[in-house]
């Protein structure tokens, strides 16, 4: 199921008491997805199992983050990190996600798990946007994409150390 490039510039939102949850397989296709899921994302269930989770992708989130996301969820880490999703429409919502490894029964990572909650405002604005904007930049100023992340990547890197802090840490002082 391939996703138009087509963005509206609306932003859908969500209640702070509602949880989007999805699980995906370990290459990423979507297993399941609960009812918050597809109403924000605008999704049928029947075109939302098995595909690519990366058919939420908006243009604007920088694919260096999700770099980090798949090197830690990989290698049986959890992670919190902020995205900018598309629903099928065109339109945008933001999301701070927290995705962890599913295990077997003997220990091994079977897929994953994310749950995702409504966002600080003030954090998306006056951080995350920002942020996100320098990454893109990076990675669009390559004509190679792979370069690009590559680059984007190592910028991230480079501002959590200038910042003294892991990603994790780094998130974490975001939260209100």
């Amino acid at each position: 199921m391939a996703q138009s490039s087509f963005l509206t510039g609306h932003e859908r939102f969500f209640d702070k008491d509602e949880i989007i949850v999805s699980k995906t397989d370990l290459k990423g296709n979507i297993l399941y997805a609960n009812r918050v899921f597809m109403r924000v994302g605008i999704f049928e269930e029947k075109n939302l199992m098995g595909q690519p989770h990366s058919i939420l992708r908006h243009p604007e989130m920088p694919r260096a983050v999700f770099k980090l996301l798949w090197q830690q969820i990989q290698a049986g880490q959890e992670i919190f990190a902020y995205v900018i999703n598309r629903a099928t429409n065109g339109d945008h919502y933001w999301v701070l996600a927290h995705v962890t490894p599913s295990f077997d029964a003997s220990g091994n990572v079977n897929g994953y798990h994310s749950n995702r909650r409504v966002p600080d405002r003030r954090t998306i604005d006056n951080v995350i946007i920002p942020t996100y904007k320098q990454l893109l930049r990076t990675e669009n100023s390559h004509s190679n994409a792979k370069d690009g992340m590559n680059a984007s990547y190592d910028e991230l890197l480079q501002i959590l150390k200038q910042k003294g802090s892991t990603y994790d840490e780094f998130i974490f002082s975001l939260q209100s």
